[in-house]
């Protein structure tokens, strides 16, 4: 591996305390709505709420880690190294 690549910095032990503060989280949720004293439909709205809540985090936090990663200098230089190849290659199928 070289310096210039970027590598994660999480612990196994933050990783698993994410995925277990998740479960549990979403356990109590689910837990919640089904003892909810409310109609089936009101437990199905707040369970597609939940379910969307999950979701729409996911997304954000993917998308900000790549805009971030995609920010990086290095991945810069790679991308400038990437597009003059690719110059290089359409000229010469061009002769």
């Amino acid at each position: 591996m070289t310096p210039n690549t970027y590598s994660p910095k999480d612990s196994s032990a933050w990783k698993t305390f994410t995925m277990a503060s998740f479960a549990v989280a979403a356990t109590m949720m689910a837990g919640g709505i089904y003892f909810m004293e409310a109609s089936f439909a009101a437990k199905g709205f707040y369970a597609m709420a939940a379910i969307m809540l999950v979701h729409t985090s996911i997304t954000i936090t993917k998308t900000l880690r790549d805009s971030e990663e995609a920010s990086r200098f290095i991945n810069r230089l790679e991308d400038a190294k990437t597009e003059k190849l690719l110059m290089e290659v359409s000229r010469s199928n061009e002769v």
